[in-house]
């Protein structure tokens, strides 16, 4: 499945989003330019398992957030931070969603090498701070609408409790098949660490409810 849009308006831009979506693509067309600058990259910055198990490159939790394997990669973590993100930006303020961001991601990240701690596959991507703001939105907004395109070529609408609900079931199935399964691939231990933690700390420091400036839409709960 995949989001089209989702029918839920802010009240004001989403600058940190924005600037996160920006960034992203900034680092990955830099870095494609070259592809030996990107390997090198790949090399210095992503995170290894085997080396934060063993207490070394412990910067790269932060870096590896900022680099993606390929367009689709990156293409598709955006698609789901331009859509959700911006939400849980208004909901939350700017300070709050970025320890949201942030902490899922180091989380997800921190989870999978716990699950396989001798790896040496890089791992990277910004998939397990992603994880986290789709935690908080399903939390905050369990009704909104989410435009969906189910492959070949189905499109329904389908609430936020759906379709995010559906995306970590898959991630979860996906998680259980793959333990102990050795190489590279998705990372799925770092969706469901990113998405606990996004869901624990989208609970910690939920604002005061106010009324909904958007009625109609499912917005706020």
């Amino acid at each position: 499945m995949i989001p089209l849009r989702d029918y839920n308006p802010t009240r004001r831009p989403a600058l940190l989003t924005w600037g996160l979506i920006l960034i992203n693509f900034a680092v990955y067309f830099y870095l494609a330019q070259n592809p030996v600058m990107d390997a090198n990259a790949i090399q210095q910055y992503a995170v290894v398992p085997a080396d934060i198990a063993a207490g070394r490159h412990l910067g790269t939790l932060v870096t590896s957030l900022f680099l993606h394997a390929s367009l689709l990669h990156v293409g598709g973590n955006m698609l789901f931070l331009w859509i959700f993100g911006n939400n849980v930006e208004d909901r939350l303020g700017e300070l709050k969603f970025l320890v949201v961001y942030f902490a899922a991601g180091l989380a997800g990240s921190l989870l999978q090498v716990a699950i396989t701690p001798t790896s040496t596959v890089p791992m990277l991507g910004a998939s397990g701070a992603i994880s986290g703001i789709l935690a908080a939105y399903v939390l905050y907004f369990p009704r909104a609408r989410v435009l969906t395109f189910i492959l070949p070529f189905f499109i329904f609408t389908l609430s936020a409790y759906v379709f995010i609900g559906y995306w970590i079931a898959l991630n979860a199935l996906q998680a259980f098949l793959n333990i102990g399964v050795s190489g590279g691939g998705v990372a799925f231990f770092a969706h469901i660490g990113g998405f606990t933690t996004g869901l624990v700390l989208a609970i910690l420091l939920r604002p005061r409810e106010h009324p909904d400036p958007h009625p109609g839409y499912g917005g706020y709960p």
